[in-house]
């Protein structure tokens, strides 16, 4: 690690080459000895701050649940709008986020690659990762946008539904039907519009 260099900003930038592993060749690609090796470290250096190779994993999910959250944050706090049009707004940059960060997004939802329940940091913030959605749905249950809807379950639906849209998108048969970056973006305006209206009825 260069001198001039902390170690947290060390430690993003061992994600960002773990992050890119995967990106390039799957959860298989990623070792920490290959970690090692693209940072130009030598090879216990990524031991040292993650300790072993599912710590780098949850490190990896625990940065896409913040991101995620974020997005979802600050497109709501960005918009005058209210009600539906704050939900749809929302429900786009889940869906951007899946298709912008494959890596984090495959990470973030699968126990069997990261199991939240042993790694504290990555349980909390996917956990405000989904306060920030429910903050979005709860607006909506106030007022009166998702009509006679207990609050719990309108999350429900709007996470199941902007989590499965991405997750067709990204790795189903939606994604194969459209193709593009722009397809792709107005299959999912498509559907989270129809939602949209659905629930305005």
């Amino acid at each position: 690690m260069a001198k001039h260099e902390d170690t947290e900003t060390f430690r993003k930038r061992l994600l960002e080459v773990a992050t890119a592993l995967i990106e390039e060749g799957g959860l298989d690609a990623l070792s920490l000895r290959e970690v090692a090796r693209r940072a130009g470290v030598s090879h216990q250096t990524p031991y040292h701050h993650f300790g072993d190779r599912q710590a780098i994993l949850a490190a990896i999910a625990a940065q896409g649940f913040d991101e995620l959250g974020a997005r979802i944050g600050g497109v709501t706090e960005a918009s005058s709008a209210r009600g539906t049009a704050q939900l749809l707004a929302a429900g786009k940059a889940y869906v951007a986020f899946a298709l912008e960060r494959p890596a984090h997004f495959r990470l973030m939802f699968r126990p069997e690659h990261v199991d939240l329940r042993h790694h504290p940091e990555a349980l909390a913030a996917g956990q405000r990762a989904h306060a920030a959605l429910e903050a979005v749905v709860r607006a909506c249950v106030e007022d009166k946008t998702f009509r006679r809807a207990d609050q719990g379950d309108a999350v429900t639906l709007t996470w199941a539904l902007a989590h499965g849209l991405a997750s067709l998108l990204l790795d189903g048969p939606l994604g194969l039907t459209a193709q593009t970056p722009e397809a792709r973006e107005i299959t999912a305006d498509r559907a989270l519009r129809l939602f949209r209206k659905l629930i305005e009825a």
